[in-house]
């Protein structure tokens, strides 16, 4: 696994330039990280991909989600306890973890999606599109990239968007984006990590937050999941 690192204090001034900085805030932070429950979704013959396969919990351990990885992340299967179930796609390509105590719901057509049972505005959810593009590269620099996606798209016109460490990661020759970064409005602050990748004729987008006030103490946990985001090969 190769994982390289972005703390974005390094940006060129011919960069900031290009991406318009002034618009957003650039801050580095540490990062940090940690199933015996698992969702399975098998691949099924349905009428179209609006049809959804049935997801059964199973109860297969650790072993078993050390299979859900490849070969090559086994050290990460190893190292994460029985505080994360997994979530397993076979039939739209992809797997992540997220906290055992969270409970499955639908938010706003998204493939798949856990929250808290207590705290609704700390999730994880994950949705995709369609793309003609066969990696995360093929849509241009990391930085420019994730810059656009949060200014563009994840913020709303009344917030204020500030990008946090941003990493590449290649794992099974697959590379993935991840990033943190903050919405902040007049009445609300929310945190996440999101972690995006292509691969399947699919632009995959995994976003686990919550709200800004609890961030330090749910963080590591959270960057668990984002880091645990999988493309299988259907």
């Amino acid at each position: 696994m190769v994982i390289s690192s972005c703390s974005l204090s390094w940006i060129s001034p011919c960069l900031s330039h290009k991406l318009n900085l002034p618009h957003s805030i650039y801050l580095p932070r540490n990062t940090a990280t940690s199933s015996s429950n698992t969702v399975f979704c098998a691949l099924e013959t349905t009428p179209s991909r609006e049809s959804h396969c049935q997801r059964r919990p199973l109860l297969l351990g650790i072993g078993a989600l050390s299979t859900n990885l490849q070969p090559t992340n086994l050290l990460f299967a190893q190292e994460i306890s029985d505080r994360y179930g997994s979530f397993v796609d076979y039939e739209d390509g992809y797997s992540y973890v997220y906290p055992i105590d969270w409970k499955e719901f639908d938010f706003r057509a998204r493939d798949s999606s856990f929250e808290d049972r207590y705290l609704q505005l700390q999730n994880v959810r994950v949705k995709f599109i369609p793309t003609e593009k066969k990696d995360i590269r093929d849509l241009g620099p990391m930085e420019e990239v994730i810059y656009s996606l949060v200014k563009h798209i994840y913020a709303a016109p009344n917030q204020r968007s500030t990008i946090y460490d941003m990493q590449e990661r290649t794992i099974d020759e697959k590379h993935y984006y991840t990033f943190e970064y903050v919405l902040a409005s007049p009445n609300y602050s929310g945190a996440s990590f999101a972690t995006i990748a292509i691969g399947n004729g699919e632009y995959y987008t995994l976003i686990v937050g919550a709200n800004e006030r609890r961030w330090k103490r749910v963080r590591d946990q959270h960057k668990v999941v984002a880091d645990s985001f999988r493309l299988l090969d259907i």
